[in-house]
């Protein structure tokens, strides 16, 4: 099960994250949940169009408890998804606040993970990561590593079936730069 924000809306566009996460896992169940109920409901059926098993839901807490993969992506200035509603063995990517101001996890939800960030550079600008690092749930140590390091196979990956993990985005220039290309070569070969 994928439970996400609605922002990540496919009639916006924005269709990849669970398409990519199906290349490598089978997704059971697509919880998509937004504050607006509404937007939630359109997510929900444009995946559902796409052939991805996906639903809206309207209780945030129950969807997390069940999922075993949690994908945030807001512009959240408080947090969102609560420490207390990971269950072990689940995976928390949090992808959408990218400024010191912005965190959509509780800072105990770092405590006990294996941490990977998609640059160095989210230690210094990810508000989930600091606000963590300030009141001293998670300090720079347990970092197992970025996605660059992930992807080479210099790091490891989990570790144990039941090891809570998260990944931590904030975006990079060289990501973008690296989608543009690929876009432009997929129009070009049209």
């Amino acid at each position: 099960m994928l439970q996400q924000s609605a922002q990540d809306d496919p009639s916006r566009g924005i269709s990849g994250r669970p398409a990519a996460m199906a290349t490598v896992r089978t997704l059971d169940d697509l919880a998509i949940w937004d504050r607006n109920p509404e937007t939630a409901n359109r997510c929900a059926q444009a995946w559902s169009d796409a052939g991805l098993p996906a639903r809206p839901v309207t209780d945030l807490g129950e969807a997390v408890r069940d999922a075993d993969i949690v994908s945030c992506v807001t512009l959240a200035s408080e947090p969102l998804i609560r420490a207390d509603w990971l269950s072990p063995g689940s995976h928390l990517d949090l992808i959408g606040s990218f400024t010191p101001a912005m965190t959509e996890a509780e800072p105990a939800r770092f405590s006990q993970a294996a941490v990977w960030v998609d640059t160095q550079e989210a230690l210094m600008k990810s508000g989930d990561l600091l606000n963590a690092i300030e009141c001293g749930a998670w300090n720079r140590g347990p970092l197992y590593g970025d996605l660059q390091q992930l992807c080479r196979g210099s790091v490891k990956a989990r570790t144990t079936p039941q090891q809570r993990t998260v990944l931590k985005a904030v975006g990079s220039a060289l990501e973008d730069l690296a989608a543009a290309k690929l876009a432009y070569r997929a129009t070009r070969s049209r």
